[in-house]
């Protein structure tokens, strides 16, 4: 039986469970393999559980973030975080003497 090795971020399907799971962590000093549910539980496998398993490699499921209610919406991109430092600090509201290298002067 070939044995599929666990890469972390890939996702696997066992033919005889028909469970879903992506690779989270692995432990080559403690020849563990931690894996994620599709249902979001956590579980790990010793080296040789994971050899026995019959397994094939999928593409991630669509519906895999169903178990945790999140939706495209939830995420955002790094750009469009909100800076600490611009919450709620009055100097951010003050509008500029200058604009557009132009000096407004009264």
């Amino acid at each position: 039986m070939a044995t599929l090795n666990a890469l972390i971020g890939c996702w696997y399907k066992d033919l005889e469970t028909g469970q879903q799971f992506e690779v989270v962590a692995t432990d080559e000093g403690l020849d563990t393999i931690e894996v994620q549910l599709i249902d979001g539980e956590i579980c790990e496998y010793d080296l040789d559980s994971w050899r026995q398993l019959k397994l094939t490699g999928i593409e991630e499921p669509e519906d895999w973030r169903n178990a945790f209610e999140l939706s495209d919406d939830d995420y955002r991109h790094w750009d469009d975080g909100i800076m600490p430092e611009q919450i709620g600090n009055p100097l951010h509201e003050i509008e500029s003497d200058v604009v557009n290298g132009i000096l407004d002067e009264f």
